[in-house]
Formats: C-alpha cells, sequence, structure tokens
C-alpha cells in the first residue's frame, strides 16, 4: 500500500448539487451498493463482482468484521452525505461502533476519499477487488476505525468516549457540525452517560454543535440492549432529563416504507434546530436551558442480511452482530446463503463492466472537502498553530539558598498556565481540562483571566463561571479525557490537571490514546498533532485529607506498556523545573506527557538556569549535594519525585554530618525514560553516560514516587542492574501525616540512610561497626516517631522544619 498527504484545502466552496432533491431510486440503489460493498469485504478475495459463480476460493480463510450494525451506519452516512448535498455544512463524522469500519470504508471508497490516500484503490473491477482483499488482511485494512483511514479522529476499542471526542472536536470550532453515530450498546456505558451533559458547556456563540445519532438495533454482541428495550416515551423522557430533544427515525423490528423520508425530514429539523440555537446566541440571545436534538435511528440488526442460517433466526438478533454466515468455504449451504445474500444487492445494476459505479450513485457523494471522510478538521496536524508560551524566566523562582526557599510549584505553574492562556495569539486554541480540581490543585490563577466555561443557568453564588471561557470542569476523569483528545486531534493543544489516585479512572483512554498516536506515526500521511498533556498533583505521599483510597500512583506502569516513543514521564524536583518541563510538554507533539509534581509548598533546589539545563538532559548529578563533589562515589543515593527527593537530600545531609569520609553521590531523575535504553526509549541515556552517572561497581539506593516495578522495567537491560536497590510506595497508607507515608513505604530518610549503611558496611567491612550504630540510631528514630505522632498527630519539628541550608 502507498500514502499521500491530502489535497491542498478548499473548504468553503460550495459542493456540487448543493442544494439539490434527490431521486428516490437513487437514494436505494447508493445504499445497495454500500451495503454490497460493506459485506463483500467481509468475505470475499476474489470475484468482486460475482461475474461468476461464487465458488469456495473466492471466499477469504479468515472471516472477520461485524455486520450488524453496518446497514445502519450505512443509513446514516448516506443522510449525512444528503443532508451536505442540501445545505452545504461541513460535517464531520465520529463513529461510536468503531468495528463497523466496513461502512465507513464502503462509502469512503464510493465518493473516491480512500483513493486519495491508497492509489490502489481506484473505482474500477481491479480496484474493487484489492478493496475487498484488503479488509481484515494481514498488514492491510483493520475491521475497526484506524488512523490509517481519513476522516478518523476516534478509533474502533474506544467503547463509549464518542461522544465526548465529539464535543471536544466542537469547542471553538464555530462553523463544524459534529455527527456522532452512539451504537446503543455504547449507550450503555459510564462514558456515554456522562457525555449527554456536554451540552450545558458547549456555547453556540463561539462552539460548533454536536448532532448525536442513536443507532438502536436492539442487540449487542450477545443480548438484547438497554436502549433497545426501552419504549419511544422512556427515551424522549431520558434525553428531556439531559437536555436534549430527541426524534426518532424507524423502527427496530422491521422497516417502514418511508424510512428515508424520515431520515431526510429528521436531519433537516435537527440541522434547523441547531441553527436557531446558534443564530440566536450569535445574535446575544444565548438561551437560558437549549434543547439540543438528538435522533434516535431504528433499524433491526444485521438488516437487509441473511434472515436465517442453519434454521436459526440471523437478522434482527444477537446472531448479526459478527459474521452471519459462518462457514462458507466449506459448508456448501453456507456458501448458498452467502451468495443469495450478495447477489440479492443486484451489483450488476450498480456497477458497469469495468467495475464503475453508476453515475446516479455516485452523484449521492459529496465533493472535495465536503466529503466527511475529507473534512479539514479531520486532519488537526495540518490545522495545529504552535502556542506562543511566556518566558520561563518570567515566572521562575529564584533560588537565595539552596532548600531555603518553601513554594508550590502548581501554584507557580499557575501563573504560567495563566499567561499562556490569556496570550491574544493563542486565543480559540487552547484550553484547560479539569475534573472539578483547578483551585484544590493550586492553578487557581488561571482564573483571573478566563471563567470555567458553562452556559446552563447557575446557582446562586457561583462564581468564575460564564458562557465563555478556556477551562472546562466537570467531575468526570471520562469527559475530561474525550473532550481533550477531540481538541487535540482537531488541531488544538490542552492540559488535562488531575489528582493521582483519579488519573486511573481513564487508563483504557489512556491506552487507546497510545495506539491511536503510535499507528498515527506509522501513517505517512498524519501531521503532528499536539501531546496530551496529564499534569498529576495531590499525590499519594501527601493525601493527609483523604488517606489510603486516593493512595495510588499507577498510572505510572500503566503508560509504561506502552511503545516508549509514544510518551514521556516527568517527575519535576521543583518549581523551576516543573516550569522548564510544561513548556516543553506544550511545545512537543504526537506524544502522551505524564507530569508529576506536589501542590504543598516544597523546597527549592535548582536555579532558572540550572533546571533549565535538568530538564534538558533528564538526570544529573548534584555535585552541591554530594561529598567529595560526587567524584568517585562509594554510593549512590538517586531520587526520582519531588516529595521523594525531599527524603534523599535529608538522607545525604546526615550522612554529610554523621559519616563524612562517605563518598556519597546525589542523584535526580527528572524524566523518568532517561533510564531506560535508548533503543526503546528516545530519551534514555545512552550506556557511557548512565554507567558513568551510576558506576557499575557502586551500589545505588534509589528512592522513588510510584510503584518499585516501574524502575526495574526500565532498568533490567542496564549492565549489572540488580546494583538498583529500589524503594517506593509499597500500598502502605492511610490518613497520616507526610513524613508517616515515607516511613510506612520504607523510603523515609531514617531507612534511607540505614539501608545506606547496611549496603556501605558490605561493601567495606572496616565500616561495619559505624554503620550499625546508624543502623540502631535510626531504628529509634523511627520508633521515636510512631510515639510522637500517635500522641500529637503531627511530625516532629526536627523532620517538619528540616531543611537543607540549616542542615548544613
Amino acid at each position: 500500500m502507498t500514502t499521500r498527504s491530502p489535497r491542498p484545502s478548499s473548504f468553503g466552496r460550495p459542493s456540487t448539487g448543493a442544494g439539490a432533491r434527490q431521486d428516490p431510486a437513487a437514494v436505494s440503489r447508493y445504499r445497495r451498493a454500500v451495503n454490497y460493498l460493506a459485506a463483500a469485504q467481509i468475505y470475499l478475495k476474489d470475484n468482486p463482482l460475482l461475474r461468476q459463480p461464487l465458488h469456495a476460493e473466492h471466499v477469504k480463510e479468515r472471516l472477520l468484521g461485524h455486520w450488524g450494525t453496518v446497514p445502519g451506519l450505512n443509513l446514516i452516512h448516506q443522510h449525512l452525505n444528503r443532508l451536505i448535498l442540501r445545505t452545504d455544512q461541513g460535517v464531520l463524522l465520529v463513529t461510536g461502533p468503531g468495528h463497523g469500519a466496513a461502512a465507513n470504508l464502503a462509502n469512503m471508497y464510493l465518493e473516491g476519499s480512500l483513493g486519495e490516500f491508497f492509489p490502489e484503490l481506484t473505482r474500477d473491477e481491479e480496484g474493487l477487488r484489492t478493496f475487498l482483499r484488503w479488509f481484515s488482511w494481514p498488514g492491510a485494512f483493520p475491521s475497526h476505525l484506524t488512523p490509517d483511514y481519513p476522516g478518523v479522529i476516534h478509533e474502533g476499542g474506544e467503547l463509549g468516549y464518542a461522544l465526548s471526542t465529539a464535543f471536544g472536536a466542537a469547542l471553538d470550532n464555530p462553523k463544524l457540525l459534529v455527527a456522532c453515530v452512539v451504537g446503543d450498546g455504547e449507550a450503555e456505558t459510564g462514558p456515554t452517560a456522562a457525555a449527554w451533559h456536554s451540552t450545558k458547556f458547549l456555547n453556540p456563540a463561539t462552539d460548533g454543535a454536536v448532532l448525536p445519532v442513536v443507532h438502536v438495533n436492539g442487540h449487542k454482541s450477545a443480548s438484547p440492549s438497554v436502549f433497545g428495550c426501552m419504549t419511544d416515551d422512556e427515551l424522549t423522557a431520558f434525553f428531556a432529563g439531559h437536555g436534549w430533544q430527541a426524534r426518532f427515525v424507524g423502527r427496530v423490528d422491521g422497516v417502514d416504507d418511508d424510512l428515508d423520508e424520515q431520515m431526510e425530514s429528521a436531519l433537516d429539523w435537527a440541522h434547523g434546530e441547531i441553527g436557531k440555537i446558534q443564530l440566536d446566541a450569535r445574535a446575544g440571545l444565548l438561551a437560558e436551558r437549549p434543547r439540543w436534538p438528538v435522533l434516535v435511528v431504528r433499524t433491526p440488526k444485521g438488516w437487509t442480511g441473511p434472515h436465517d442460517v442453519d434454521g436459526r433466526r440471523v437478522e434482527g438478533t444477537a446472531r448479526s452482530h459478527q459474521v452471519p454466515v459462518g462457514d462458507p468455504r466449506r459448508d456448501a449451504d453456507h456458501l448458498a446463503a452467502l451468495e443469495r445474500w450478495l447477489r440479492s444487492y443486484k451489483p450488476e445494476e450498480l456497477f458497469d463492466v469495468d467495475g464503475v459505479p453508476a453515475q446516479d450513485v455516485l452523484d449521492q457523494c459529496p465533493r472535495g472537502e465536503r466529503r466527511m471522510a475529507m473534512n479539514p478538521h479531520a486532519f488537526g496536524g495540518s490545522l495545529r498553530r504552535p502556542l506562543e508560551l511566556p518566558r520561563v524566566a518570567e515566572h521562575a523562582v529564584e533560588v537565595s539558598n539552596r532548600g531555603a526557599d518553601h513554594v508550590s510549584a502548581m501554584r507557580v505553574l499557575g501563573g504560567y498556565l495563566r499567561d499562556v492562556v490569556s496570550h491574544p495569539r493563542n486565543a480559540n486554541n487552547v484550553r484547560v481540562f479539569s475534573p472539578d480540581e483547578l483551585e484544590a490543585d493550586q492553578l487557581g490563577a488561571v482564573l483571573d483571566v478566563t471563567d470555567r466555561q458553562f452556559t446552563w443557568p447557575l446557582p446562586e453564588g457561583a462564581e468564575g463561571v460564564g458562557p465563555t471561557g478556556r477551562v472546562l470542569e466537570v467531575l468526570s476523569e471520562h469527559l475530561c479525557q474525550g473532550w481533550l483528545q477531540g481538541y487535540l486531534l482537531t488541531g488544538r493543544h490542552g492540559v488535562f490537571p488531575c489528582h493521582e489516585a483519579f488519573l486511573p479512572i481513564v487508563d483504557g483512554m489512556m491506552n487507546q490514546y497510545a495506539k491511536f498516536l503510535k499507528a498515527s506515526l506509522e501513517t505517512g500521511w498524519r501531521q503532528p498533532v499536539a501531546a496530551l498533556n496529564y499534569l498529576v498533583t495531590s499525590a499519594s505521599w501527601r493525601q493527609e485529607q483523604n488517606g489510603y483510597s486516593h493512595q495510588g500512583p499507577g498510572a505510572i506502569n500503566n503508560l509504561l506498556t506502552k511503545k516508549g516513543h509514544t510518551y514521556n514521564i516527568f517527575l519535576p524536583p521543583d518549581a523551576n523545573s516543573l516550569l522548564h518541563i510544561m513548556s516543553r510538554c506544550l511545545e512537543s507533539t504526537d506524544a502522551i506527557n505524564l507530569v508529576i509534581a506536589g501542590k504543598q509548598t516544597m523546597p527549592q533546589w535548582l536555579t532558572p538556569e540550572e533546571a533549565a539545563e535538568h530538564c534538558e538532559v533528564g538526570a544529573g548529578i548534584w555535585r552541591w549535594a554530594s561529598t567529595a563533589d560526587g567524584e568517585d562515589p562509594e554510593l549512590v543515593l538517586a531520587g526520582c519525585g519531588d516529595c521523594l527527593m525531599v527524603e534523599v537530600m535529608a538522607a545525604a545531609d546526615i550522612l554529610r554530618r554523621e559519616v563524612p569520609d562517605w563518598r556519597v553521590r546525589v542523584v535526580n531523575v527528572v524524566n523518568l525514560m532517561s533510564l531506560g535504553v535508548p533503543q526503546k526509549y528516545p530519551g534514555g541515556m545512552d550506556g557511557g553516560r548512565f554507567e558513568r552517572m551510576f558506576p557499575l561497581d557502586v551500589p545505588v539506593l534509589f528512592d522513588f514516587h510510584g510503584y518499585t516495578a516501574a524502575i526495574k522495567q526500565l532498568l533490567w537491560e542496564r549492565p549489572e542492574s540488580q546494583r538498583f536497590q529500589v524503594n517506593g510506595y509499597r500500598e502502605e497508607g492511610t490518613t497520616t501525616t507526610p513524613f508517616d507515608m515515607q516511613v510506612r513505604n520504607r523510603t523515609s530518610r531514617y531507612h534511607l540512610v540505614m539501608h545506606a549503611a547496611r549496603l556501605m558496611a558490605e561493601r567495606n567491612p572496616r565500616v561495619a561497626a559505624r554503620a550499625e550504630e546508624l543502623i540502631v540510631a535510626h531504628e529509634r528514630k523511627v520508633i521515636e516517631h510512631l510515639e510522637s505522632i500517635a500522641r500529637y498527630g503531627v511530625d516532629q519539628p526536627e523532620v517538619a522544619e528540616w531543611s537543607w541550608d540549616r542542615g548544613r
């Protein structure tokens, strides 16, 4: 297969045939054509137009695909095309039933958009043969929507996220209509349930619109759907309660004679209702509780497919969900059933002798960029404009004495993000998506220059909320992620602040987006999109209010399962480092950036200049914190994470004072990926630099923010990796003091000192006696700590008031 870039933009040109009403016979013929092409994709590798009797050798050995949803998708796609031809409306299609890709591909093939990227897929018999063969074929087309296909910003497998993604695409795109097909199985998911509230955030004066089309065919893969079991009255009430007005098309137990008239009328109505809401809002008359239209389209599952197979009903049941005719290569009855089914579409009437689609069929398709698969907003990388970023130096913290100044890194970053959001050149190009935690995360400075966008009436006492704003806050991580994905993939930028314990709620979405990025990077025509930036705070180590249930750094481990070139994980040790990291993340493309930083006031270690250099290389020796300037070490103390680095520094301070002749090197890791080998992780240190920082014959005591498995995974390909002794979160916690979290998980300064003493004694038995003294003394310190917090409820002054500056 070959690919090429899309043609130059012609967005805004009227489509051929705009405003025309089309012949009902041509409408029927088009749908026969796309249904035939979809069914043939699943089954045929040859004899593409059934010029010969169907034989087993014409059928693929592996039958993959989902037929049941396809006919309904084709109906919806066709009538959206007709709406475009009548109105010249720009429409981006988001398809929730992603495994119904055979439908999308059939329409893309007929309209010629696939041929823009795959020249082999000509609209003749040979091109059709290739097109059918490629579906679910090794190294060719997957059976679900993927970044390989034009027009796709939401792929198969992301069940439940289509609607929120569609709303993200509509934000700040006032001329765009995003049509979103929601399957009735998908409609049962939690993310979809939350997404119905998105209209309360959408501003019809400045944003585009989303038209959901709920496809109800009555069944999921093996059982009836909830929406399929609801009456029209029940569904009307359901949607009305969420702020929608529903209109119904068809019925699930059969097909009305006037189905096409119903669909045409319903889409005209929906388009008109959207236009009224937008025109009023843009004239300054924003409706108090606008009722946006939603269509509920009922068609039988597997409609137009075989009615029964092997004496069991298929059409209209869950048996049509995937492959209705299961074994046509080996079962003669199945082969005959397949042939009857495919011939029922009468392909000989739809394609000429050369395999070219009939002209009246092609006339059903919009032209140029009015084709939904060619909508410019689906090619977000081509629309992306880099952000104008403030100079980091304008927000940097002056470090007069290392460790003496205590500030909140997140509060400092809030001022930086405020300037990003308010820069005139960034208008309509960046948003912050937060699950109701912006001020709690110390990022409230952003609200000095913008409101939280919310368009419905507000209760008395609401502050910083209005119909316009660059912040969207909703207590749903799923919605924040979906909105952000849609916003990024249509060419804009964004940040997703989140409490650490709640980020795993969207682990599945993170997984799918990482896969989307990997596939996009392997697709030659996709241009880079802005990075998805997670800003994670309220971390496990400082959960004084919420306790054990809110202590879980597992998002790191989840991301580490993905390809190393699709993500970065940063744990800046102080405010200046955080500023440099976020500046870098906001400039980056085609990546997931996970940035973890505390919101409490903490010591500041690096000057602005040092932080810039440190973040550039990803890890470094803090010579000023080491003995003998870090040269010729006997032990390396390494830290990754702001709270953990405080304990490393405190342990280094104790060792410096108690055993000044021990040569201890202090290392901080800010880019977690720097620990991995560069062959797998682009940010990984080369072998020479890694071994200079962590000499092969020197034990390393590593204090890590998260689960120790993450470090072990990154280090296992390094030589002599057993020299790394890793401490991290051990699933020990409760509502307790900050330092007690370190004690419970054996990452405290006292545990580091004891561990260091044991390692030094093993390395040099001549210091064993002194090492034992240190161990005994700090075991006592742990006991005293436990007794003290039980009595007073706070950490001891020697911990709470410790600073590197005074400790020296």
